[in-house]
């Protein structure tokens, strides 16, 4: 049976256009042939078959234009599908055997090209009655030769007839079918004769067309499927009828397990090796593939499973030493930083004994020196005299000491002694070493300590760094009421950059709900000054992160009012974002990292570029130091799923992070909770070290201890409502309270006894006859701050009345008559709006840097980036070795149920290619960014480049693109065996796997990590689906969009394109009826290159549009 789609069918006409070339040649030259004594004479014989085939072999060329034009998606190069279809150059016994049996009357019995053309329309009209719910024929329809009055034999399929022996034929008309009716019978092999035309066309190489023998059991002419026509006896079994499809004409293609080099010859295939359908020579298998006689396709799987033994044994290392590489890495680190510290303390113990040496060497000097004094003034009546006649020196001067061992008695001139160099050396330079040297081991502590421009190697920069902290610990010591800038001055060799500082006023504060007129924060007034710690305190709702947020311009979806000055001038805070360090609730800090790295990698990436390495080595550090993270610097922070640092070193590395940029505003919230009382000490020590800086400090505490309490400079003290009850001074809080009545008892923590009254849990004293809803109130008329008429009518009402409408509302909103359903949801979604509008436009609208801070470059940090990413994914090799083994697994399974089969060119395992390795690569990919939402926000937020942090994830993950096909395939190649090669495949998965993992870029930027794993799951299976439809024109459109359909594509025409020869037919059929092109393959491969490239840009503009803040 024919195929039933026109389009395939059309095929056939250029086809056995092009086998008219094999036919035409001969005309001229068939003189010899005509004689029945010349095929006696074999030399004849031969003679007019190489005439014939010279004809035709260089005939292709004249129709190669029409083939282009009309084949050109299933044909690329028409001489070389010729060459594999019809170049019988190597054997052609089966044309030398038909001149013999047709008796020189072969060309006689050539389809002209009008018969062709006739055969190909009736092809087309049958399959079109076939579509339309007729029944098709299997014959064609009536013509010049074959109709109802006239039938001949040669119109029954397998037999042909002559048009006459001294008659001529011009093959190439296509307009005038011949008389062909003389001396009908069996076509010859290696020829097919259709049903229903009395002429033949050679079969194509691949083919296996011999004479048929009759079934009598089945009464079929076998090998083919037309049977005898009934009432002729004399009728017999001719030859092949039909070429076509393997579908509807698997007859005359050569047998899996068989090879034909001619279409007459059909050769078992040996052991050893393995010949598909439809080949022309066998092929060798490989070493250790198992190819026994007869076999159709070589077993390989030995190949894939020493692949998966071997990459799973890899794997496994990788699983259990993934973290051997970093470690070692870090214990040399840990062995030179070690002796760099061990080297520094030595070296300033050295200093400070030679320091007390000199103190000891000066004080016996001075007592040596006034001991002869004494004694030069006893006689000094005696000697006085004998002076003023002999002129000799006065007493007391450098002449009148005795000679010192080795010196010189009767030296002239002033020269002085050793002694009296050495006495005036210490007088003029205490702390100098000029003329020691004191040795330690093997180091000289005369030489002096490098610059840090002349530090190269890591332990040299070590030394520097841990030479300059003793330093400042010794001048710390010895100057206890130095500042810590001072004590840094006095250590360091150069002159110490100070800090810009940051004082930020705040007046008439109030924040506000767009659409819900309800107050966040009411009427705040007061600023925050440099070289102070300020806490911020109040009961929960009070709106402390909240008027944290307001200060840095973060608080989205709100309407400020009031003004917040910098350094006196109206300039907004994200001017200065690069020199602000803010310190979020939560610790976000990067678990899969070490305390150092992390802090490490912040200080690169914060700090000035200018900024020499020993020097941001130094500031880390320091921080390391003053936070007490010594002891677990190398540890990995640790995540809720592995145990790493303790939560108090957590919440200090948390801190760290924003310290080791030495900000000049420094803020934070709730950096104590969740921290015993030591562990918050020290923390507080720390960040007070960083206000005799000059750093602004500010920070949300929730009733810290008595001695955390004193530890302050200034305090902010909130009511429910975002309200200041009191700000200012520490030292006068007690004492503005108890002017109000409110006396603090004994044994009571005063911030807990005042919150304790801000919360309604403890009344005031019975003296005082103030209402703790009062006490706002009573801070803006004490300090003399306009006060809003509302809240005056509030403190009335709350006077007279226990009951209050919720804090921070506004009594028009408070007692208004509710809003319907309808209302409420409106006044949401406009909300919603607002908030969205105000983060795009605090994502987008940048701010000028007025905080002449020139961080590293974009290159800079992307390397930075790189360098991160690398760390954590050596870290997380374990989850990479269970992906590529789910990968290998898969290729595993879908080799080994979806073989590939010669009838669709392997498009079902294709198929389950492209979903399987979509949705895996695309499941994995949402890790990049998924896990790590936060941190960006975090890092974005402090003025780190989002394009290097974007580009670094991408350029990491391109290891992934690259190896996870060679995974998959080499499973999956192996155990399936297709005919393209490993490298098209190869090609196609690694454009597939670049193209999905953009995509799964956005899901996991745009969803939360649940919602964007079952999109990973739907968008493959559903977009599959859709490329695959057959009938409706617009799912066939929107396919044509669809990743899915360009890498299905690409695959099937690298696998169609090594199909030739007698499936020719059947490659342009299938390419026709999917609608693919051989010449599609770059094409694909670049729409699925661009596809992710743009899902790329799309994921990036996502990230920096939608993140939260």
């Amino acid at each position: 049976m024919e195929m039933h789609d026109d389009n395939n069918i059309k095929i056939h006409i250029k086809f056995f256009i092009l086998l008219i070339v094999f036919s035409s040649a001969t005309v001229s030259h068939a003189a010899p042939s005509t004689s029945t004594t010349a095929t006696d004479n074999p030399t004849a014989v031969q003679l007019v078959t190489q005439a014939l085939f010279r004809r035709f072999s260089n005939f292709s060329a004249l129709f190669s234009g029409d083939i282009l034009k009309e084949l050109g998606y299933c044909i690329s190069n028409v001489d070389a599908e010729w060459d594999a279809a019809f170049n019988f150059s190597k054997n052609a016994d089966f044309l030398t055997a038909c001149i013999k049996t047709t008796k020189g009357d072969a060309m006689q019995r050539m389809c002209t090209a009008a018969e062709i053309k006739f055969y190909s329309t009736s092809l087309i009209q049958s399959a079109l009655e076939s579509k339309g719910g007729a029944k098709s024929s299997n014959y064609l329809k009536p013509n010049k030769n074959c109709n109802l009055t006239s039938w001949r034999s040669g119109c029954e399929p397998g037999w042909s007839c002559s048009v006459g022996k001294d008659k001529q034929v011009d093959l190439k008309n296509d307009k005038d079918m011949p008389q062909r009716n003389l001396d009908c019978q069996p076509c010859c092999e290696g020829f097919f004769c259709p049903h229903g035309l009395t002429c033949m066309i050679p079969c194509p190489l691949g083919s296996y067309c011999p004479l048929a023998k009759l079934n009598k059991t089945t009464g079929v002419c076998d090998p083919y499927r037309y049977q005898l026509p009934p009432g002729q006896t004399n009728h017999t079994c001719g030859g092949a009828d039909v070429w076509a499809d393997i579908l509807s004409g698997k007859d005359i293609f050569c047998s899996a397990g068989f090879y034909c080099p001619t279409t007459t010859q059909k050769i078992p295939c040996s052991r050893g090796h393995y010949c598909r359908t439809g080949s022309t020579a066998q092929t060798k298998c490989y070493q250790l593939a198992t190819c026994e006689r007869q076999t159709s396709n070589q077993n390989i799987t030995a190949y894939g499973i020493m692949f998966f033994v071997g990459i799973s044994l890899v794997l496994l290392i990788i699983y259990n030493c993934s973290g051997q590489v970093l470690s070692d890495r870090e214990k040399r680190q840990a062995k030179s930083r070690e002796a760099a510290a061990r080297s520094a303390r030595e070296t300033v113990q050295a200093r400070e004994r030679w320091k007390s040496a000199k103190a000891t060497a000066k004080s016996h000097a001075s007592e040596l020196q006034s001991q002869l004094s004494r004694t030069f003034s006893r006689k000094k009546s005696v000697r006085q005299d004998q002076q003023k006649s002999s002129g000799q020196p006065k007493p007391g001067s450098d002449a009148a000491l005795p000679p010192m061992p080795g010196g010189s008695s009767g030296s002239k001139g002033n020269k002085q002694s050793n002694l009296t160099k050495m006495m005036k050396d210490l007088e003029e330079n205490p702390d100098g070493h000029e003329g020691f040297n004191m040795e330690i081991g093997d180091k000289n502590l005369k030489k002096q300590m490098p610059t840090a421009k002349q530090l190269h190697t890591r332990s040299q920069i070590f030394k520097y760094a841990y030479g300059q902290i003793e330093k400042e610990k010794a001048m710390h010591e010895q100057n206890k009421n130095l500042t810590f800038s001072g004590v840094i001055s006095m250590a360091s060799e150069n002159e110490i950059i100070s800090r810009p500082p940051i004082e930020v006023f705040f007046k008439d504060l109030t924040l506000t709900l767009k659409g819900k007129r309800k107050h966040l924060l009411r009427c705040i007034t007061g600023k925050l000054v440099p070289g102070h710690v300020s806490a911020v305190m109040g009961p929960s709702g009070a709106g402390k992160t909240t008027f944290l947020s307001a200060l840095t311009g973060k608080a989205t979806g709100c309407l400020i009012t009031g003004s917040i000055l910098i350094n006196g001038k109206n300039e907004p805070m994200q001017s200065y974002k690069r020199i602000i360090g803010y310190v979020p609730q939560d610790d976000i800090v990067h678990g899969n990292l070490t305390v150092e790295e992390n802090l490490w990698f912040s200080a690169r990436c914060r700090l000035s570029a200018d900024l020499l390495k020993p020097e941001k080595v130094l500031v880390v550090e320091r921080v390391i130091e003053s936070l007490g993270l010594q002891a677990v610097r190398d540890s990995l922070v640790g995540t809720v799923e592995k145990r790493g640092i303790s939560g108090g070193q957590r919440k200090r590395v948390n801190v760290g992070l924003e310290m080791v940029i030495e900000p000049s505003l420094l803020i934070l919230d709730e950096p104590t909770s969740g921290l015993d009382s030591s562990s918050s000490q020290l923390l507080l020590r720390a960040l007070r070290r960083e206000a005799l800086e000059g750093v602004n400090v500010c920070m949300v505490l929730h009733q810290p201890s008595y001695t955390l309490f004193k530890m302050f400079d200034d305090i902010i003290l909130l009511a429910k409502g975002g309200l200041t009850v009191y700000h200012g001074p520490v030292k006068n809080i007690e004492e503005y309270f108890a002017g109000l009545g409110i006396n603090v008892p004994e044994r009571v923590n005063p911030p807990d006894h005042f919150i304790d009254i801000l919360e309604g849990i403890v009344k005031p004293s019975a003296s005082s006859d103030v209402n703790y809803k009062e006490l706002p109130l009573r801070w803006m008329l004490h300090n003399g701050y306009p006060v809003p008429p509302e809240m005056l009518d509030s403190a009335a009402i709350a006077a007279s009345s226990t009951g209050d409408s919720a804090h921070g509302a506004s009594p028009a909103a408070a007692a208004g008559p509710g809003q319907s359903f309808a209302g409420d949801l409106w006044e949401d979604v406009k909300f919603s709006v607002e908030q969205k509008k105000d983060i795009i436009q605090l994502n987008f609208l940048k701010s000028k840097d007025l905080s002449n801070r020139q961080t590293p470059s974009v290159l800079q940090q992307y390397r930075y980036f790189v360098g991160r990413l690398g760390k954590q994914r050596l870290r997380e090799a374990r989850i990479q070795a269970v992906d590529y083994l789910i990968l290998l697994l898969a290729g595993i399974c879908l080799g080994t149920v979806a073989k590939v089969s010669d009838e669709t060119f392997g498009s079902m395992g294709y198929l389950y290619t492209v979903i399987a390795v979509s949705l895996l690569c695309k499941i994995a990919a949402l890790r990049t960014f998924s896990l790590d939402k936060l941190h960006y926000w975090r890092e974005s937020a402090s003025g780190m480049s989002s394009l290097a942090y974007f580009l670094a994830k991408d350029t990491v993950d391109h290891f992934n693109t690259i190896v996870k096909p060679a995974f998959y395939l080499s499973m999956f190649y192996f155990f399936n065996n297709p005919r393209s090669s490993i490298f098209d495949n190869y090609f196609v998965l690694i454009c597939l796997v670049y193209c999905v993992t953009g995509i799964a870029y956005i899901l996991a930027i745009y969803f939360e990590p649940g919602q964007a794993q079952l999109w990973s799951v739907l968008l493959p299976v559903v977009l599959t689906l859709i490329a695959n439809q057959d009938g409706d024109k617009f799912l066939m459109n929107l396919g044509n969009f669809c990743y899915t359909k360009w890498a299905l594509e690409a695959f099937l025409i690298a696998n169609a394109k090594r199909y030739s020869g007698v499936w020719l037919i059947t490659r342009c059929g299938s390419l026709k009826q999917r609608g693919y092109q051989l010449t599609d393959w770059y094409p694909c491969l670049a729409y699925m290159v661009a596809t992710g490239i743009l899902s790329r840009a799309f994921a990036y503009f996502c990230l920096v549009t939608f993140q939260k803040k």
